[in-house]
C-alpha cells in the first residue's frame, strides 16, 4: 500500500493506494479525500479499512506534499467556488483507478471534513458511481448544484459547531432531485466523530466537540458500507480486528 504519482493534467500528482490484502481483483475503486490536515495517518488508516472489505482506495494528496497550513485556505475556497486544480487532482485521481487492470472500472468518492465537502460536489461529476459524505459543507444551492448527482450516503454529527441545516438541506435536495440517498445526522456527536485524536488533539478534540464517538462512527461504517455494496458493488468482509475505521 505504497504512497504512488499518477497523472493529473499532463504532470504528477501524489497519492497513497490502498489495495486488497487478499486476491487479484478486480474490485471498484474508491477516491479517498482528505481532511484539512492532508493524507496523514488517519486518512492511510482509512483507505486501508476500504482496501480490506475489498476496495481499490486511493487517496490523492490535495496539497501535493505541501503543509496543510501553506494550503488549506486555497482548498476551502475551491470546494467553496466548486472549481480549481484540486477536481482536477480528484478527476484524474477516479481516471487513474478505473483504468487500472485490477479496478472494475466503478468507482465511488468518500470524503471527511474539508473533504466530504469535495466528495458531495464530486457527486454530480462524470464517472462517479457513489459518493460518503462525512460532516462536510453543504452549499446553499445544493438543489442546483447536486443536479444528476450519484447516490449520496452522508453522516454528521447532531453537536457539529457548522450545525444541522447543511444535511437537512441536503436531504431536501436529494429528495426533491429522487437522488438515491442515506442521510444520516447522529444526534449525540460532534464534528470529525469518525476520527480518533490521541494526546493533545484529543484534548483539543473534546473541547471543540469533535471527539471521536464509537458507536456512531461504527454506525456510520456500516451504512457506507451497505450503500457502496449497492451503488458500486459488493467489498468483502475485513478482517476481524475490533470494529471499523475511526
Amino acid at each position: 500500500m505504497p504512497d504512488i504519482d499518477y497523472p493529473v493534467a499532463g504532470q504528477s500528482g501524489r497519492g497513497y493506494l490502498a489495495v486488497p490484502p487478499t486476491g487479484s481483483g478486480p474490485w471498484p475503486g474508491v477516491v479517498v479525500i482528505h481532511e484539512v490536515f492532508g493524507v496523514n495517518d488517519d486518512i492511510r488508516e482509512k483507505a486501508g479499512e476500504l482496501a480490506a472489505h475489498g476496495y481499490l482506495a486511493l487517496a490523492p494528496d490535495l496539497y501535493d506534499g505541501k503543509s496543510w497550513v501553506r494550503c488549506v485556505r486555497s482548498a476551502i475556497a475551491q470546494v467553496r467556488a466548486g472549481d480549481g486544480p484540486a477536481f482536477t487532482a480528484l478527476d484524474a485521481a477516479r481516471s487513474f483507478l478505473a483504468g487500472r487492470p485490477d479496478c472494475t472500472g466503478k468507482t465511488g468518492v468518500i470524503g471527511f471534513c474539508l473533504g466530504g465537502g469535495f466528495a458531495l460536489l464530486c457527486a454530480p461529476r462524470e464517472g462517479f458511481d457513489v459518493a460518503s459524505v462525512n460532516y462536510g459543507e453543504v452549499p446553499k444551492d445544493a438543489e442546483q448544484v447536486l443536479a444528476g448527482a450519484c447516490p449520496i450516503v452522508g453522516s454528521y454529527g447532531g453537536l457539529d459547531a457548522m450545525g444541522t441545516a447543511g444535511p437537512e438541506r441536503l436531504q431536501r435536495a436529494l429528495a426533491v432531485l429522487e437522488v438515491p440517498h442515506d442521510v444520516m445526522v447522529y444526534p449525540g456527536s460532534g464534528h470529525r466523530f469518525m476520527t480518533q485524536s490521541t494526546g493533545a488533539g484529543a484534548v483539543l478534540a473534546k473541547l471543540g466537540r469533535m471527539s471521536f464517538h464509537p458507536e456512531d462512527a461504527a454506525d456510520a461504517w456500516q451504512r457506507i458500507y451497505r450503500f457502496f455494496g449497492t451503488y458500486l458493488g459488493a467489498g468483502q468482509p475485513a478482517p476481524d480486528h475490533g470494529g471499523e475505521a475511526g
